[in-house]
C-alpha cells in the first residue's frame, strides 16, 4: 500500500491520491494566503493622485510586514507540494505560488529561479506562460528592463489563454510605464480592457489610461477613459479624481466648481478642487487669480497633506516661468521639496532647478548686500549711526509682530484639539502644521543659510552680514529675520548693551578700509558675472543677461573674464537679433583667446591641412630660434601676431606656452602670472597643462627663477 502511494508513481490511484492531498492540503491554502496578502496590499496602499498611478501596485516588503505570517505560510504550503507530491498536477501551480510569494517578499533572486524552473521543467503550457509573466514582473521590479522585454517578445507570439493574456498586457504596460514610455503603455492598457470585468480594479486602470494619454498630449482619449471610470463601479475617490482630471484637460463652468465645493462628501477634497481651479486660471493667463486659488487650496488642507507640495510646486513654476520672480519661485520650490516624496517623478527635476535658483538668489543677495554696505561706508558718521538705529528698531518691530501672530495661532489652537481636521492648515499648532514647519525651515535657511550642526553656529560675524544686507530692503513675505540676535531680551525691548552689540556687529561688516572695499568689490564682480551666466544659460533670458554683463564691464572694466563676457554679450545680442560691436571688440582686444577662436576670424591659415601644419611648424621654429638667440622682444611680437594664424593647428597650444614664457622674460612677473591663468582657462584639454600648472606654482614663489 505504501509503495502504491509513492509520489513518483504514475499509476492512477497514487496520482489521484497526491492530486487530492496536494490541492486541499497545500495548494489551496497557499493560494488563499496569497490572496489575503493581495487584499491587504490593495486595502492599505495609499494612492498618490498627484502623480500617474502605477499600473501594478509597487512591491514593498516593509509595508507587508503585518501579513508576513501569511506569506511565510504560503511559501511553506507551496513547498510541501514539491517535497511530497511530485506526481501531482498541481506541482507547477504550486511552484508559481512559491515564486509569487518570494516576489512579494522582494526575494528576487529566488523568485527568478522558481519561475525559470517552471518554464524549463513544467509540463503545462499555460503554467509555463504564467511563470514567464511572473519572471517578467520580477525583471521590472529589479530594473532589468531589457531582460523583461526579451521575455515579453517571446510571450508575444505564444498562444496565451485569457487570464495570461490579461496579465501579460498589464505587466508589459507596467514595464513601459516604468520606462516612461507612456504612449506604448497606454496602448497596451487599451488592449487589456476586453479581458477585464467591471469593478474598482477596472475603474482604476481606466483612470491610469487617462493619465497616460494626458501625458502624451491626447486629451480626447484621456477624457474618454475618465468617463469609463464612472461606468465601472468606481470608489468615490476614483470618480472624484476622474472628474477632476477631466476638468483639468478641458473647460468647465464656475457653477460646477461651486457644486463640488458645496458637496459635503468633498470636505476633505477641497484642496484638490481649489488646486484645479488654480490650474485653469493659470492656463488662461489669469495668474493673480491662480495664486489666490492655490493659497485657498493650502488653507483648506485637512488631515491629508499630500496635495500641499504639488500646490507649492505649481506656484513656484508660475513665478519661475511666467512671472520670472526668481526669489519667490525659490521660496515655493524650497517648500515643495521639503514635503515632496523623494521617489516622486518630479523630485529630481525640481531639485535640479532649485540648485540654480539658490545660486541666483545668492548672487542677487550678494549684490544687494555689498551695494548697501558700500553706500553705508560713504555716509557721514552721524547719519550712519541713526540709520543703523532705525534698522535695528525696524527689525525689532517685525519680530514682535511675528511673535504676536504666533501667540494668536497658539491661542486659537489651544481651544480645540490640535489634530482636528476642521482647523485650517495655517491655524494649527506648529508641530502639527506641515505648512508652518516648512516655512520655518525656509525662513531659517534664508536668514542663516545652510548651517552645520556645530557649536556657536549663530556667531555674530555670520549673523550680521545677513542682517545688514536687508537694512535697505523690505523683508520677504513670511521671512522671520530676527534683529535681536541670540541674546535678545524676552521682553522685546533691547537693552543698551544689546543694542550696542548689534550695532558693533553691523559696523564690523561695513567696508571702511581699502582692503575691505577691495574684497567687497571682488564679491560684487563675481556676483555680476555668475548672475549674467545664470540669466543666459539657465533661465534663457538674454535680455536680462545683457544689462548684467554691461554693468559688470562698466563697474569693473579690468575684470579678468572680459573675453568671455564679450563673447556672451555677442551671442546674447545675436539671440535677440540685435546688432552689436562685441564681436569686433573681442577680436581686436583678445585675438588669442579661446573665445576669439570660437568666433573665427577671416584670413586665418588653414592649419588643419597638411600644408597648413607645415607652415605652422615653420613659423613656430622661427620664433623659437629668436627665443634661443635671446632676441626676446622680437620673438614675443611675432608670437602674438602668429597666434591667430595658428588657430586650429596641432601646435597652437605649444605656441601659446612659448608666448607665456616670452611674456615672463620681457614684461615681468605679474603679466607672466596672468598669462599662465589665461592659458589654463583657454586650453583646458591641452597635454601641456600639467607643465603650465607647475610653472604657475613656481611663479607664486617670491624668489623663483623662470625659464
Amino acid at each position: 500500500m505504501v509503495s502504491s502511494c509513492s509520489q513518483y508513481s504514475q499509476k492512477k490511484l497514487p496520482v489521484a491520491y497526491h492530486n487530492l492531498n496536494a490541492r486541499y492540503n497545500a495548494y489551496l491554502i497557499a493560494r488563499d494566503r496569497l490572496r489575503e496578502v493581495e487584499r491587504y496590499q490593495h486595502k492599505t496602499y495609499q494612492e498618490n493622485y498627484n502623480q500617474p498611478l502605477p499600473i501594478l501596485l509597487p512591491l514593498d516588503s516593509t509595508r507587508l510586514e503585518p501579513v508576513k505570517a501569511q506569506l511565510d505560510d504560503a511559501i511553506k504550503k507551496a513547498s510541501l507540494v514539491a517535497e511530497r507530491h511530485q506526481n501531482s498536477k498541481w506541482l507547477d501551480n504550486s511552484y508559481i505560488l512559491l515564486g509569487t510569494a518570494r516576489l512579494y517578499r522582494q526575494d528576487y533572486g529566488n523568485a527568478m529561479e522558481v519561475f525559470k524552473y517552471v518554464n524549463t521543467k513544467g509540463e503545462g503550457e499555460d503554467e509555463k506562460h504564467e511563470a514567464l509573466i511572473g519572471l517578467m514582473r520580477t525583471y521590472v521590479e529589479t530594473g532589468a528592463y531589457t531582460n523583461g522585454l526579451n521575455v515579453a517578445e517571446y510571450l508575444r507570439v505564444q498562444p496565451l489563454n485569457k487570464a495570461n493574456t490579461r496579465d501579460y498586457y498589464l505587466t508589459k504596460a507596467y514595464l513601459h510605464q516604468q520606462k516612461q514610455e507612456y504612449a506604448v503603455s497606454a496602448a497596451l492598457l487599451d488592449a487589456t480592457f476586453p479581458f477585464l470585468k467591471k469593478g474598482e480594479t477596472t475603474a482604476r486602470l481606466h483612470l491610469i489610461a487617462g493619465q497616460l494619454y494626458d501625458l502624451t498630449g491626447k486629451p480626447e482619449q484621456a477624457i474618454a477613459h475618465y468617463r469609463q471610470v464612472l461606468k465601472n463601479r468606481p470608489t468615490y475617490e476614483q470618480s472624484f479624481y476622474a472628474t477632476i482630471y477631466s476638468i483639468q484637460g478641458g473647460r468647465t463652468s464656475n457653477e460646477r466648481f461651486t457644486r463640488m465645493l458645496n458637496d459635503r462628501k468633498n470636505t476633505d477634497l477641497k484642496d484638490k478642487i481649489y488646486y484645479t481651479m488654480g490650474l485653469l486660471e493659470a492656463r488662461n493667463g489669469r495668474y493673480p487669480k491662480a495664486i489666490e486659488y492655490w493659497k485657498k487650496s493650502i488653507h483648506e488642507t485637512t488631515s491629508n497633506t499630500s496635495q500641499i507640495p504639488y500646490t507649492y510646486q505649481e506656484m513656484g513654476k508660475l513665478y519661475f516661468e511666467k512671472l520670472q520672480n526668481f526669489p519667490t519661485a525659490k521660496a515655493y520650490y524650497d517648500s515643495a521639496l521639503a514635503l515632496l516624496p523623494q521617489q516622486s517623478a518630479d523630485y529630481k527635476a525640481l531639485a535640479n532647478r532649485k540648485v540654480f535658483l539658490d545660486e541666483f538668489v545668492e548672487q542677487q543677495q550678494t549684490i544687494q548686500t555689498e551695494d548697501s554696505l558700500q553706500k553705508l561706508a560713504q555716509m557721514n558718521p552721524a547719519a550712519l549711526d541713526q540709520h543703523l538705529n532705525e534698522a535695528i528698531d525696524r527689525k525689532q518691530k517685525q519680530q514682535q509682530a511675528l511673535l504676536a501672530r504666533a501667540q494668536e495661532i497658539a491661542t486659537q489652537a489651544a481651544n480645540r484639539p490640535a489634530t482636528s481636521s476642521d482647523i485650517p492648515a495655517d491655524q494649527r499648532w506648529l508641530l502639527y502644521n506641515p505648512i508652518m514647519v516648512t516655512q520655518g525651515r525656509t525662513e531659517f535657511m534664508q536668514k542663516w543659510g545652510t548651517r552645520q550642526l556645530e557649536d556657536n553656529w549663530r556667531r555674530s560675524q555670520k549673523e550680521s552680514s545677513a542682517q545688514i544686507g536687508a537694512v535697505d530692503s523690505p523683508p520677504q513675505t513670511g521671512t522671520a529675520l530676527n534683529a535681536n540676535g541670540p541674546e535678545s531680551s524676552s521682553s522685546g525691548v533691547l537693552s543698551a548693551a544689546e543694542r550696542k552689540a548689534q550695532k558693533d556687529a553691523l559696523y564690523a561688516t561695513i567696508p571702511f578700509s581699502p582692503e575691505a572695499l577691495k574684497l567687497s568689490n571682488q564679491r560684487l564682480e563675481n556676483a555680476y558675472y555668475h548672475l549674467g551666466k545664470l540669466y543666459k544659460f539657465q533661465f534663457n533670458q538674454p535680455d536680462q543677461a545683457i544689462p548684467t554683463f554691461e554693468t559688470l564691464l562698466t563697474r569693473y572694466p579690468n575684470t579678468g573674464v572680459k573675453p568671455e563676457v564679450y563673447y556672451l554679450l555677442m551671442v546674447s545680442n545675436d539671440q535677440l537679433n540685435r546688432t552689436s560691436t562685441w564681436k569686433e571688440k573681442l577680436l581686436a582686444e583678445f585675438p588669442t583667446s579661446s573665445y576669439a577662436r570660437q568666433v573665427g576670424k577671416t584670413g586665418t591659415t588653414g592649419a588643419h591641412t597638411a600644408t597648413g601644419e607645415t607652415e605652422a611648424q615653420r613659423v613656430y621654429t622661427e620664433i623659437y630660434n629668436l627665443y634661443k638667440a635671446n632676441n626676446l622682444s622680437e620673438a614675443l611680437s611675432r608670437a602674438e601676431t602668429a597666434m591667430s594664424a595658428l588657430t586650429g593647428s596641432l601646435i597652437e597650444d605649444k605656441m601659446a606656452v612659448l608666448r607665456v614664457i616670452l611674456i615672463g622674460k620681457v614684461r615681468g612677473v605679474e603679466p607672466y602670472r596672468q598669462a599662465l591663468i589665461e592659458f589654463i582657462r583657454d586650453y583646458p584639454t591641452s597635454s601641456l597643462l600639467p607643465k603650465v600648472r607647475e610653472m604657475q606654482i613656481a611663479a607664486e614663489q617670491p624668489t623663483a627663477k623662470r625659464k
